[in-house]
């Protein structure tokens, strides 16, 4: 599907330099260069626009992580970056994978994308997962708008496929988004004697206001404080929470509003300057995973 979408842009983009150059009597370069531009600058305007409606839900930022002017522009330009970087690139050639380290102390990690996504989102974490000898497997939840319990047997047969191959009696799950919400539900239906830790980045914990303008019956799910979401935190208990580690960020554009992503119990780690798609590109939040996945161990 991510293949076919690039498809279309390289076709649209190709359409408009083939208008550039044929109205302005340009050459070919001329026109290439033109299509790249409207490219970019359409993409550039769909992530400008994310923020726009995240801000009319935002939340309070507390004094500590506001952000200048400056460091703003830098937070669009690497939110931007990343959201280029992944879906024209890392997404589009992903292949899930299992690596055992051998020797590890470190429990193996599980991770799991989020919504619109697949496990080539991970393609700045796993080196460093490689680089520490952790153990670690990455799955694609597939089909795309599916409920997002319709994802846990995907999620327990990566676990159980983890502990097979690396001996391990406990997995960690490291979670992207809605892929937080994967994990609780997993834990929901499985229990959670095989989980040592569940880490999740950006996950709309109580629902974001931009799931709206999803599709599929987990956008739906994820809309603000449903009854799925209910439902979900009323079947969990204090032990359950306290297994959860919720990394995420004042400058959200896709949570909003952006404390959503706190949850009662668990061991919240908040972050400014970053924003949704980036959360796993960031070197600050990567390595914030890294101390956590280390932590555990020792």
């Amino acid at each position: 599907m991510l293949r076919a979408l690039l498809l279309v842009q390289l076709v649209c983009a190709s359409l408009v330099g083939y208008a550039i150059a044929r109205w302005l009597h340009a050459g070919f370069i001329t026109g290439l260069f033109g299509g790249a531009i409207a490219l970019v600058l359409v993409r550039l305007a769909i992530s400008a626009n994310n923020f726009r409606m995240s801000a009319r839900a935002s939340s309070i930022t507390p004094v500590e992580h506001r952000i200048g002017a400056r460091a703003a522009l830098v937070l669009f330009g690497e939110e931007f970056a990343a959201s280029m970087r992944f879906s024209s690139w890392t997404m589009a050639r992903a292949v899930p994978h299992l690596r055992v380290q051998p020797n590890s102390i470190t429990p193996p990690v599980l991770l799991v994308h989020g919504y619109g996504c697949n496990s080539g989102y991970w393609a700045h974490l796993t080196p460093l997962l490689d680089a520490a000898h952790i153990s670690h497997a990455t799955l694609d939840l597939v089909p795309v708008t599916a409920s997002i319990d319709a994802y846990v047997p995907l999620v327990e047969e990566g676990v159980r496929a983890l502990l097979a191959a690396t001996g391990a009696r406990q997995v960690v799950i490291v979670a992207h988004s809605m892929g937080g919400l994967v994990a609780r539900a997993w834990m929901r239906e499985h229990g959670s004697a095989r989980v040592a830790r569940v880490i999740t980045l950006g996950t709309p914990h109580h629902g974001t206001s931009l799931a709206s303008f999803g599709l599929g019956e987990n956008a739906l799910q994820m809309r603000r404080d449903g009854a799925w979401l209910r439902d979900l935190a009323a079947s969990e208990d204090a032990a359950i929470r306290a297994l959860i580690t919720s990394i995420y960020t004042h400058h959200d554009n896709i949570v909003a509003p952006q404390t959503s992503s706190e949850l009662e119990g668990a061991r919240n780690i908040a972050f400014g300057g970053v924003g949704h798609v980036a959360l796993a590109a960031n070197a600050r939040i990567l390595a914030a995973v890294i101390r956590e996945l280390q932590a555990g161990a020792a």
